[in-house]
C-alpha cells in the first residue's frame, strides 16, 4: 500500500511540474495577432474635383486612416464590389448615356496585391440607365447591379481573368408607387443572401423589396413566389442588409426616413414585415433622406445613415425578434452622409460624408454601439462608398 501511494503522490508531483508553467506564466500563452492595416477603397462623384476611385490605408490598431491616392480614373464609380479572391474590383459608372444607349457602365479592374493599384480590364453596359449598386456573387462567378433611373437588375459573368462577359441576366420593373416621386420605378440596390440562393432588389418607386431567385452555376434571376417584400406606402426602399443570424433583414426607405425589419425565411426567400421605425429625432422639422443601412457583424446593432439631419442613426437589435430600438445619434463633422461602413475588427465605424469631401473614423462602443468621433478624418472628394480589404 506504501509502495503504491508513494508511486500516485510522484505521478501527481510530476503532472503538477509539468502543470505549472501554464498556470504560473500566462503571459507565455499564444495571443491573438494584433489586427493588420487594411486598404479602404473609396467610390466617388467625379463631377468636381474627384476623378475616379481613391485607396486609403487604415489602421485598425488606432483607428488612422491615411491621405487618398488615386487608385483608378474612372467617371463616377459611386459604388464599388470587391470579388471573394481580392484580385478584382468592379465598380457601377453612375451615368445616364453609354455608347449612345440609355444605360451605363459596369467597369471591371485587376487589384494589385503588392501594391492596391487598379488597373482596367474591360467595360460592359449596364443596360439600364444609371446604375448605382453592384455586388459581386459568394462564388465569385458573377457581378450583380442596379440601375435605379432604369428601374431594372442584371446579371454579368466574370471571366477567369476578371473581365466582364455579357449579360446573363436582365430583369425590368413595371409599376408605381404612392407619390409624385415614385411614377416609375427606381431599383436602388441589389444584395444576395449567405447561400447565394436569393437576390434582393430594394425598389424606391415601388415601394418593395423584390426577391428573385439566383442561379449561381448561370448566372439567371427568376421571381421568386411570393415576389417582394413590402414596406409601407410612400417609403421608398434603397438599401438592404441582413442580419449576420440570416433570421433578420432591414430595409432603409429612403423618402421614408425609416427602417423596416424583417423576418427571413432562408428556405423560400421570404421577407414578412415586423417593424417601421424613424431614423430621425423626435423634434426634427427639417428635409431628409436616408441613404445606407449597415448591421454590426456581432449582430447587436444596426446603423443607418441621414442626408439632412446629417448624421448616423444607432440602433439596439433584439436578437431574439430582430426588432430595433432607437439608441441614438452621431453627427460630428458628418455632411451628407452616403454610404458608411464598419472596419474587418467591428471597432470602427466610417462614413463618407460627399458634401463635406471626407470621411471621417468613429469608434463602436461595444456595449451600447453608440459611436465616439476619434478626431480621425481623411479628404476625399464627392465620396460615395467606403469598401474595406485587409492587406496580406
Amino acid at each position: 500500500m506504501t509502495h503504491s501511494h508513494s508511486a500516485g503522490a510522484r505521478w501527481w508531483a510530476l503532472a503538477l511540474v509539468l502543470l505549472l508553467p501554464a498556470v504560473v506564466f500566462p503571459e507565455t500563452a499564444d495571443k491573438e495577432p494584433a489586427p493588420g492595416k487594411v486598404w479602404v477603397y473609396i467610390g466617388t462623384y467625379t463631377q468636381k474635383k474627384s476623378k475616379g476611385i481613391y485607396r486609403c490605408e487604415f489602421d485598425p490598431a488606432t483607428g488612422k486612416l491615411s491621405s487618398p491616392v488615386l487608385a483608378a480614373e474612372t467617371v463616377n464609380p459611386s459604388f464599388l464590389a470587391i470579388a471573394p479572391n481580392q484580385r478584382f474590383l468592379y465598380a457601377v459608372n453612375e451615368i445616364g448615356n453609354y455608347e449612345g444607349k440609355k444605360a451605363g457602365a459596369i467597369t471591371a479592374f485587376a487589384l494589385d496585391p503588392k501594391t492596391g493599384d487598379l488597373k482596367q480590364l474591360n467595360q460592359q453596359s449596364s443596360e439600364g440607365a444609371v446604375p448605382c449598386h453592384v455586388v459581386v456573387d459568394r462564388a465569385g462567378k458573377h457581378v450583380l447591379a442596379a440601375n435605379y433611373t432604369g428601374g431594372s437588375a442584371l446579371v454579368l459573368p466574370i471571366e477567369a481573368d476578371g473581365k466582364l462577359g455579357k449579360t446573363t441576366a436582365f430583369v425590368q420593373h413595371t409599376g408605381k408607387g404612392a407619390t409624385k416621386r415614385q411614377d416609375a420605378p427606381h431599383a436602388h440596390s441589389i444584395n444576395l443572401d449567405a447561400a447565394n440562393k436569393f437576390a434582393f432588389v430594394a425598389d424606391l418607386g415601388l415601394d418593395k423589396v423584390l426577391v428573385y431567385r439566383y442561379d449561381p452555376a448561370k448566372g439567371t434571376l427568376t421571381a421568386n413566389d411570393p415576389p417582394a417584400g413590402i414596406v409601407p406606402p410612400g417609403s421608398g426602399p434603397r438599401h438592404f442588409a441582413f442580419h449576420p443570424a440570416g433570421k433578420y433583414a432591414y430595409a432603409i426607405n429612403e423618402m421614408g426616413n425609416t427602417v423596416t425589419a424583417f423576418s427571413y425565411d432562408p428556405e423560400r426567400g421570404v421577407l414578412k414585415e415586423l417593424q417601421t421605425v424613424t431614423t430621425l429625432p423626435a423634434d426634427f422639422k427639417g428635409n431628409s433622406y436616408t441613404a445606407e443601412v449597415v448591421v454590426h457583424p456581432s449582430g447587436k446593432f444596426l446603423y443607418g445613415s441621414n442626408r439632412g439631419h446629417n448624421s448616423i442613426a444607432v440602433f439596439a437589435i433584439d436578437e431574439s425578434t430582430g426588432k430595433l430600438t432607437p439608441a441614438g445619434h452621431q453627427g460630428e463633422g458628418i455632411k451628407t452622409p452616403r454610404n458608411f461602413n464598419i472596419d474587418p475588427t467591428g471597432t470602427y465605424l466610417l462614413v463618407a460624408s460627399q458634401d463635406g469631401d471626407s470621411i471621417s473614423v468613429f469608434r463602436i462602443d461595444p456595449r451600447t454601439g453608440a459611436l465616439k468621433a476619434t478626431g480621425n478624418v481623411t479628404e476625399v472628394p464627392a465620396p460615395v462608398c467606403v469598401k474595406f480589404l485587409p492587406v496580406k
